[in-house]
């Protein structure tokens, strides 16, 4: 797999799939990041229904929501300066450092 443009923590908007919508993007913060499967979990986003079996006596099972995977092909990083979805560009500062910014506005991201 490439290397992942996602970190755990960012806030991200759901370009493509179910809940996507131009008008009203879908936006959430990424709960998790597999770079294996290159797969991330949104907050709030392909939320799944899982049957839980009941494990201790007197413990209730049941059906839990929980959210599920997306690959991370379907999202993009989200600019609160331009408030859409957008590319990254890696920048040196100064002081060597590296930090990602917006393409368009050269937002930090």
């Amino acid at each position: 797999m490439s290397k992942m443009h996602i970190k755990t923590g960012d806030t991200v908007v759901l370009i493509s799939g179910k809940g996507s919508n131009l008008k009203e993007p879908t936006i959430g913060k990424v709960i998790g990041v597999s770079p294996k499967e290159g797969k991330c979990i949104v907050e709030g986003v392909h939320v799944v229904s899982k049957h839980v079996k009941p494990r201790k006596q007197g413990d209730p099972g049941g059906i839990i929501k929980t959210e599920g995977a997306v690959y991370t092909s379907k999202v993009m990083l989200y600019c609160p300066k331009c408030q859409k979805g957008v590319r990254i560009r890696r920048v040196i500062t100064n002081s060597g450092e590296k930090i990602r910014a917006c393409v368009h506005c050269g937002e930090t991201l």
